[in-house]
């Protein structure tokens, strides 16, 4: 017997205590501290009970769970829903900080109503007998103007008639008054940006050439809950506005929006990806964003009614007292996630739609598709990738974002990691110490 490759040992944050967690075997339990060190240095007093929980293992027997395991996360995969974004423009009313999109060459479009029917006949075709959504995206889907309005008319017809959701990801600016059109559709939810209170908001996400929009942006949230829309807020964070979170979250529970059963929240970490931002030292690190974040919440916790932070498998071990199934891909590439914008290209993921030269086919106004580049992106998972083969977290990481490892290391077969063990000790030292 020999400690499994997929243990995973860390302190819990401000304790002596310790977290062992094990996601093929589906077993977490909290060791006090001799426990832990006597675990490390294999002096288990009782190594019987820890092998009866597969933290101790014959290698040639983990071999095949691990294999089983792999074959029922793939099998899985087949009936995941899948994500279909469009994207209609790229055009946008915001200058934000932080766009990722801001140096896109323009693109050259086609008739919105041609390329929207090839978009659904494209669907109808190739994701035949596959649960899936739609989800508007862009630039901003919901400008103000005729152009605009009929696209989502168009696009709230297309999935009425094929008994699919729309969701929505806007700036909020204009959604107030669109909010009677959505009505009616079946609109499963509509994604909002929100960087923090009033003045720090309009700092970061002002309307081009200047002007504020947390105003216009609230009164918009407020009218799609009246409306009975669900909302799901984000906020994008960094050094910048980090601080001002918790003001925007006693904001959220003053406008009895977390009350709201069709409210929930989001954190995006604003980070560079494709190009360097002018003022790349305000941004955090995979692991410095939710430090900050814990030391926030242990000063606040009032936070937690607003936003509940996942700290890797944490919170669902908590809230759900098991683990979630092992995770092989993180990475919903060409299998739960394809990006289609009004060029006719398709892409993808969300991460690279629109940027020139990550297109994987096109559906209008033919259809090809690079065979190789989707079997390239499909086929990757923990298994494909080198460096994750000995790294004990690979089953909570799942390899990270392919999109982001091919900007920074030139191939999506390379690890995207995820600072495993830290965030476990911090969630475990948040959400509760209890029997597990």
């Amino acid at each position: 017997m020999q400690p499994s490759k997929h243990n995973i040992l860390t302190q819990v944050a401000g304790s002596e205590s310790w977290l062992l967690v094990n996601l093929l075997a589906g077993q977490a339990d909290l060791l006090d501290a001799d426990t832990a060190a006597r675990f490390q240095r294999g002096e288990l007093l009782d190594p019987e009970a820890f092998a009866a929980k597969g933290y101790l293992v014959e290698p040639a027997e983990e071999a095949r769970r691990y294999a089983a395991a792999k074959e029922k996360f793939a099998e899985g995969q087949k009936d995941d829903e899948v994500q279909l974004f469009f994207v209609p423009s790229y055009a946008c009313n915001f200058g934000c900080s932080y766009c990722f999109q801001d140096e896109y060459a323009p693109q050259k479009t086609h008739d919105p109503d041609a390329v929207i029917d090839a978009f659904f006949s494209y669907v109808d075709d190739t994701f035949a007998g596959r649960r899936k959504y739609v989800t508007l995206f862009g630039g901003e889907p919901l400008l103000d103007t005729p152009k605009n309005r009929h696209v989502v008319e168009k696009l709230i017809e297309g999935t009425k008639a094929r008994g699919l959701d729309l969701a929505i990801i806007t700036n909020g600016y204009s959604l107030e008054s669109y909010v009677p059109l959505l009505q009616t559709g079946r609109i499963r939810e509509v994604q909002v940006t929100l960087d923090g209170p009033r003045a720090m908001h309009d700092q970061r996400r002002s309307l081009k050439g200047g002007g504020p929009t947390f105003d216009r942006v609230v009164e918009g949230i407020n009218a799609a809950l009246e409306g009975g829309l669900t909302v799901n807020l984000r906020a994008v964070l960094d050094k910048e506005n980090l601080g001002g979170f918790g003001e925007l979250a006693h904001f959220a529970i003053a406008q009895g929006w977390t009350e709201n059963r069709r409210f929930k929240t989001q954190v995006g970490r604003n980070y560079e990806l494709h190009h360097c931002q002018t003022n790349n030292t305000r941004l955090y690190t995979r692991l410095s964003l939710w430090e900050d974040m814990y030391e926030l919440i242990q000063a606040d916790p009032e936070i937690l009614r607003f936003y509940r932070p996942a700290y890797s498998v944490s919170r669902f071990l908590f809230d759900e007292g098991q683990l979630p199934e092992p995770l092989f891909d993180s990475c919903p590439a060409t299998k739960t996630e394809w990006a289609f914008d009004a060029t006719g290209s398709i892409y993808p993921c969300t991460a690279n739609v629109g940027k020139d030269a990550e297109e994987i086919g096109t559906f209008f106004p033919t259809r090809t598709l690079k065979a190789d580049e989707v079997s390239d992106w499909s086929g990757r998972d923990v298994t494909s990738i080198s460096s994750c083969s000995s790294c004990s977290n690979q089953l909570a990481c799942g390899g990270g974002c392919g999109a982001v490892s091919r900007s920074w290391k030139g191939t999506i077969r390379a690890s995207d990691c995820r600072p495993v063990k830290e965030l476990l000790g911090m969630g475990c030292a948040l959400y509760g110490q209890r029997e597990l």
